[in-house]
């Protein structure tokens, strides 16, 4: 059997596992942030901040992936 036949399975799992990660922490990051936003409006710039920070795992999944597949 072909050792590089993995290859594109750890590619896809870098992708989907940061996905379902970010998604975890987005749900709870902006059901908080809504009520926070409800009580204050001044802090809507904080709670994007917030829930824009997770997005970085999935670019890290995407470019662990590209890397794999790519060299």
């Amino acid at each position: 059997m072909d050792p590089t036949i993995f290859i594109p399975i750890g590619a896809g799992l870098a992708v989907g596992l940061a996905a379902i990660g970010t998604g975890l922490a987005q749900a709870r990051i902006g059901s908080a942030g809504a009520g926070v936003i409800a009580e204050n409006p001044e802090m809507m710039g904080k709670v994007i901040l917030l829930v824009a920070i997770p997005e970085t795992m999935i670019i890290l999944g995407f470019a662990v992936a590209a890397i794999m597949l790519f060299l």
